[in-house]
């Protein structure tokens, strides 16, 4: 295994790929360097003199400036390297040509077919509180109907517990609300209970008449303060639901019906080597069977914007992409917050030092295709391929976003690994092997296998898609399997 990468021909830094000691030489295009200090795995040393005040160039692009002058071979982090952002910026649109998407066969995948149309990958049964304070009641009547009912033929049986629903005003309430509308009618559920306690904000009432079109035969509405015993109730209205679902059976559709969710967390120096270009890879292959990717998570878009603005089909299109960097920049101001200092101390200790470094690494999951559309938080997709969507970094609000959307899955790219889960199966690829075999009961997929010279991005790419598939057609996910569904709603103002 190579010590180091170059990412970039134009890159002065190099990456370790391993722990490399103060004292040792690599070369480099043909130069031989003689490291000043300990590197440790994913961090950045200088492969040129750098002079103070000069930009720091990784992926071709600058991460930022020295704050001193850089001799050849040392360590380049936090110490040494300053962001060159600033809060508020001006863009003008350039529409670039085209880029050619290498062709690939077709294929199909097996789904459940909706009376919308839509199609979901997984057949469950759902609980979806108006309000928290129901959360109890919803896994109450959870739990008794297991204890009556063989669930085992369901792919699911969950309740999406939340803190909200009520002493909320304004966007927050409305966010809420639309949140959890999208939930409902997100076609991975075979079936929803719409669970309320009859005195919440988010009434019941208002609820169901803004809810738009909906299957009523997939759909059920329980108010705990209108009847007697709510446990009760509420197991025979999901026992409605839970026969009408038993029927169901997967059919043959094209892959391109699907919507896939990026989002990254927990990045380290690898995330853009491996698992970001790996996802990439894969967006960009859905995309050209007329498939639909949705990437999120917009402060970790600040510093590489211009590329995905490039991107951008349409004049209208570049401009929605602009007020979405631009007012989520204003929202960071508004509470007196520095806008970029968006790495983690995870984020650091894995070798990424400024948002720069993060996002031209988190972007790539973009692959190179052109961008459709832009959605504002809590709006549903429209329009098919590569679409960006408003919502913050926040792993677990990222995640329902991208599910509130539409997507049937979410690819997450992480190199320090996590757990958790949205109320869609949520795919973890680790950026490194180590995490992958520390923590298989989070990992689903490793990336990290890029950094083995004989495994070559295309071979990988294709198995990506085959496991991708898996999960389409039923495979559980290890959020799945630990049972790990959480949701979480953006919240900006006042609480009553």
């Amino acid at each position: 295994m190579k010590k180091y990468i170059k990412i970039n021909k134009k890159d002065n830094v190099g990456v370790a790929l391993c722990f490399i000691s103060k004292g040792e030489n690599v070369e480099i295009d043909g130069k031989k360097i003689e490291i000043k200090e300990d590197i440790k795995k994913g961090h950045k040393f200088s492969i040129e003199t750098i002079e103070s005040g000069k930009n720091i160039i990784k992926y071709g692009m600058p991460i930022g400036h020295s704050l001193k002058k850089i001799e050849l071979g040392e360590w380049i982090h936090t110490h040494n390297l300053k962001t060159n952002l600033s809060d508020l910026d001006t863009y003008s649109y350039s529409n670039l040509n085209d880029f050619d998407l290498e062709k690939n066969k077709s294929r199909k995948v097996k789904v459940y077919s909706r009376k919308n149309n839509k199609i979901g990958i997984r057949n469950e049964l759902w609980i979806v509180p108006t309000v928290g304070c129901v959360n109890g009641v919803g896994e109450n009547i959870i739990n008794e109907f297991k204890k009556r009912f063989d669930v085992s033929s369901l792919d699911g049986l969950n309740i999406f517990k939340h803190n909200y629903g009520c002493s909320q005003l304004g966007e927050d309430h409305i966010n809420t609300r639309t949140i959890l509308q999208n939930i409902v009618k997100h076609p991975n559920a075979g079936g929803v209970l719409v669970l309320g306690l009859g005195c919440e904000n988010n009434q019941v009432k208002e609820f169901k008449e803004t809810l738009g079109e909906y299957d009523s035969t997939r759909v059920r509405f329980l108010i705990a303060q209108d009847v007697e015993d709510e446990i009760e109730d509420g197991i025979k209205l999901l026992k409605e639901l839970y026969d009408n679902i038993l029927s169901e059976e997967r059919v043959e559709k094209e892959f391109g019906e699907l919507v896939i969710g990026l989002e990254c967390g927990g990045s380290d120096g690898f995330s853009g080597i491996t698992a970001n270009p790996l996802v990439g890879e894969f967006s960009d292959y859905l995309v050209e069977h007329n498939g639909t990717t949705i990437l999120t998570e917009v402060p970790e878009m600040f510093g590489a914007e211009t590329l995905l603005m490039e991107r951008c089909v349409t004049e209208n299109v570049f401009n929605k992409t602009v007020d979405m960097v631009n007012n989520f920049k204003k929202y960071f101001i508004s509470y007196d917050q520095c806008i970029y200092e968006n790495p983690s101390p995870g984020n650091k200790e894995g070798g990424i030092t400024t948002l720069e470094d993060k996002s031209l690494g988190c972007t790539q999951k973009s692959g190179i295709s052109k961008v459709q559309d832009v959605l504002k938080y809590g709006e549903v997709v429209k329009e098919r391929g590569l679409i960006l969507l408003e919502a913050p970094g926040n792993d677990l609000v990222a995640t329902t976003a991208l599910g509130a959307a539409g997507s049937h899955i979410v690819l997450f790219t992480t190199g320090r690994g996590t757990p958790y889960g949205g109320f869609i199966p949520t795919v973890k690829i680790s950026t490194n092997s180590e995490l992958a075999k520390k923590k298989p009961k989070w990992i689903d997929f490793d990336a990290g296998k890029l950094l083995n010279e004989d495994v070559t991005m295309k071979n990988l790419a294709d198995e990506f898609i085959d496991y991708i598939v898996d999960v389409v057609e039923g495979k559980k996910t290890n959020n799945e399997l630990n049972n790990f569904k959480e949701i979480a709603i953006f919240k900006n103002g006042v609480t009553l």
